[in-house]
Parts: C-alpha cells; structure tokens; sequence
C-alpha cells in the first residue's frame, strides 16, 4: 500500500471557493475510472504518512461536520478504483454470449408462453365471469412488465458491452430488444455512460440530478431562505408526485432530459447553445441535433428512431387488425409497467436520506460511484429482474461486470468500501416499495451541511420541508446593499453568518 502513498494531503492541495461555486467547464472535465487512484488516495495511503493520525484528524477538520438526512455524519470516500477492481476475482471478469443468450431466450419465452395461455384459455368459453377474466387479464399486464424488464435489463447489459465479449453481439441483440420496449438503444447507451461517468456530479450527471435549494424553492414559488419556515407537504401531494413520476418519469425523460443536468451551453460542440431541458427545447434522446450527443453520434441516434419506427409500425398493424382494445392490453398496459418498475428502479438507486451528490470541485469518480444504493427486492429483482436492484453499487464501478457475476464481486468489493458501502434491504420486496415513499417524503432538494468547511461544503445532502431528518439550514432573507456605482445589489447569507 506504501507506493499508492501520496507526498501531500490531497484535500488541502485542492483549490476550494469559499462558497463553493460550481466550476467552469475546464474544472467539470470527465473524470474516468483510471484517473480516479491518483485523485482519491486510500486511507492507508494517508496513514503512511508518518503520522496517519494526525492526518486524519486534519482532513475531517477541513471539511467540517458532514451531516447526512438521518443525522449521520459522513465521510468522504478515500479508497481507489484500482483497490475495487483487485479484490474481484478474475473470473467475474468474463462474459458469455451464449450464456446472455440464454437469458435472452428464456425471457422472451417466458412473454410468449404468458401470452399464450392468457389468449387461449382466459376466454369468455373457460372464464364465463367479466369480472374475473378482467382480473386476470390484469395479472397479464403485471407479469408481462416484469418480464419485459428483465428484457429490457438484459439490452442494458448489451449497452454496458457486460452481454458478451462481442460488440456487434452486444450492439445488435441491445438494438432489437430495446427498440421493441420503445426505447431508443444508441441514444440511451450514450447517454446511459455518460451517467455512469459522472454519478453524483451536479453539473453533469444525466439522471435524478437532485434539485438544489433555490431551483426547489423556484418550483414552487418561494425563496430559497423560506423553505425552512414552509409547513409539511400533504401526503396527497406526495403521492400525486410519486404517480407521475412513476407512469410519466420515463418518456419525459426521453422527451425532454427530465431530471438530466441542464448545463447544456458548455457542451464541446457548440450544440447546446440556447437550448435547455423541456418539451421542445431540443434536449431529447430523439434528435441527432441534441446537445446530449456529439457529431461522430449522429447516425447512431437516426438508426435509434428507425428501431422505434419499425416496432411502432408492427403495434399500428396489431392494432388496425386485431383491435385498439386489444393492443391496449396486450402491449400498451405492460408497456407502463415496464416504465414504472424503470423509474422505480433508478430512482431507488441514487434517491436515499444516506447519500450525497457532489459539486463539480469535489467530485471524482470514485466519489460518486459510491453515492448509489443496493436494496433488495426478493425472486423477482434477483431472477425476474437479473439482479439490477440488488448490485448496482458494484456495477458503478466496474460496468462490465455481467449481472450473473455480480453478486460475487459485490461481496468482494465490501471489505474495501468498509462503512462507504450502502445498502437498504430492510423487509425485502415491501422494504423496496416503502423506500419509494421514504424518498419522495425525505429528499426533496440538497444543499451543504451547516457545519461544512472547505471541500465539505461540495458534498450535498437531501433535506426536505417536512421535518423528516436533519432539519434544513435556516438562511436569512436577501438584504440589500449598496455596491460602489451599480445601485444595489442583494446578498443572502446564514443566519450565522449574520450574527
């Protein structure tokens, strides 16, 4: 461990604001998993410092007290990528086409023979009851989006090139399975790794990029110095939240980069010019003029549509021949399941009380690969679903891990992560869903903790207006003062800052 040893304290070599104001572009350049070693040294490289002690206890003061929604105080990860990726064992390295296939085989199988026995024997000749047949042909559209998960967990693996040691294998069988859930392969897959390549960044992450203070306050009305005065929010508004979310979540994000970073004007290329996140902003996964792609992308987003155009073509033949009805059944109901359990998933994933996100100046990779979450979700996330819930922490860092290795190398990466690593697994299946209320009720926006210094004040945390966990900092309101031949201007600072 002596060589990963570095000659100065990284966190005090660090050039940190004072109020830790996002950075340029030049300070957001992407960070990949081989940089990260040389950005994040290892607590025994600390300690080998002489007097590892002492260094320490120097490094916590800087940051201050780092306090996460449940009140626990947090640390910073200070383990390498290179620690994680040496505890796996080789073998969970390797991946299998035929095996993938296997996969492949067995969930589009398990859709078929579903639907085979629904058409054939949930009839009004076998099943004389309306009533009951609707019930069952609404257990169809249940069991039919969880298998169409897995489906579409098994296209994710193609884009994580974790399917097969074959690109084109990955690339075709992820285009063919993903295009037939509506879901634009290429344009996700880039996406997709540009997420993986910044989690937890607040500037460049592109999903569930969590609000700040003053964007939630914007939302609904207030000032940022406000929101600890509101009163708690109805559980009605909580759950009308959470459903639109769920069912809506997912094409909004297709549409128009919903929950993605709105940082678009510093895209290298120029193609974000003017343009921010909305419907009809052109910030989608649809247009090869996005500014979430470069040029060298653009045939690939264009050969992304033409998939979606030819299943929507088959769907407009199903439903002109065999019934709107029928297609609203057969495809279109197990077709927001499949949203919902998606959106469910990832927003599980990187939405707890116990994580933190990071600004641009104290994010690194290996940082934000630990700012993900494993739950726990019974047979259907382990076999239905291959595993996505219960290892996703491992799988930010080493993606190209296959799912059925997964399990293995999570275990193996726990002893390096030690108390960085998280995970909810309380009640199983019922836990999992109860998180989803837990979230939505405890994580509305972050900010930095009230006693954060330095780097420490990078590192946000989810607070919320219902006083649900550690309460949000209390902010006094704008005063006004004069500058030097510019009128006025305001500034808004602590109510400790004030006294």
């Amino acid at each position: 461990m002596a060589a990963t040893a570095r000659p100065q304290n990284p966190v005090l070599r660090r050039t940190i604001t004072v109020d830790s104001t996002p950075s340029s572009s030049a300070n957001s350049v992407s960070v990949s998993p081989a940089d990260s070693p040389t950005q994040s040294p290892s607590a025994t490289s600390l300690s080998s410092l002489g007097s590892g002690d002492e260094v320490e206890v120097e490094v916590k003061n800087a940051r201050g007290t780092l306090l996460d929604t449940y009140g626990n105080e947090f640390e910073i990860p200070d383990f390498t990528i290179k620690q994680i990726r040496d505890a796996i064992p080789a073998h969970c390295f390797e991946r299998s086409g035929a095996r993938g296939l296997a996969y492949v085989a067995r969930d589009v199988a398990s859709l078929a023979a579903t639907f085979y026995v629904f058409h054939n024997y949930v009839t009004p000749e076998n099943i004389p009851s309306t009533a009951v047949r609707a019930g069952l042909w609404a257990g169809y559209t249940f069991v039919q989006g969880l298998f169409g998960t897995g489906l579409w967990v098994l296209a994710h693996e193609c884009g994580h090139q974790s399917f097969s040691p074959s690109k084109t294998l990955n690339d075709t069988v992820g285009w063919i399975c993903h295009s037939s859930l509506l879901v634009p392969y290429f344009s996700w897959k880039i996406s997709h790794g540009k997420h993986h390549k910044a989690t937890g960044n607040m500037e460049r992450d592109m999903v569930f990029v969590p609000k700040t203070r003053e964007d939630y306050a914007s939302r609904i009305g207030k000032l940022a110095h406000e929101l600890s005065e509101l009163t708690e929010e109805t559980p009605i508004a909580t759950a009308i939240h959470l459903i639109t979310q769920q069912l809506g979540g997912w094409p909004m994000y297709l549409i128009s980069n919903v929950t993605g970073h709105n940082c678009h004007e510093r895209q290298s290329e120029g193609k974000g010019k003017g343009k921010k996140n909305g419907l009809g902003n052109g910030v989608n996964h649809f247009f090869p003029s996005s500014p979430l792609y470069e040029r060298k992308d653009e045939h690939l987003i264009l050969l992304s549509d033409l998939g979606l155009a030819i299943t929507l073509g088959i769907l407009f033949f199903i439903g002109k021949n065999f019934g709107w009805t029928n297609l609203l059944v057969w495809y279109l109901i197990p077709y927001l399941w499949v949203n919902y359990w998606l959106v469910a998933i990832t927003f599980l994933q990187h939405t707890d009380p116990s994580l933190p996100h990071y600004d641009a100046h104290t994010w690194n990779f290996t940082r934000g690969a630990a700012a993900t979450i494993d739950r726990e979700f019974g047979f259907i996330g382990r076999t239905l679903l291959h595993g996505i819930i219960e290892t996703h922490v491992l799988h930010h860092y080493i993606s190209t891990i296959p799912f059925y290795h997964a399990d293995e190398a999570t275990e193996a990466i726990k002893p390096v992560m030690g108390k960085h690593y998280r995970s909810d697994t309380k009640n199983g299946s019922v836990g999992f869903l109860q998180a989803l209320w837990r979230s939505a009720r405890m994580c509305q926006w972050v900010e930095p903790s009230e006693g954060a210094k330095g780097e420490g004040k990078g590192v946000l945390f989810f607070r919320n207006r219902n006083g649900l966990g550690v309460a949000p900092q209390k902010t006094a309101a704008p005063v006004a003062k004069p500058a030097a031949g510019k009128g006025v201007r305001m500034e808004i600072g602590s109510e400790s800052d004030n006294e």
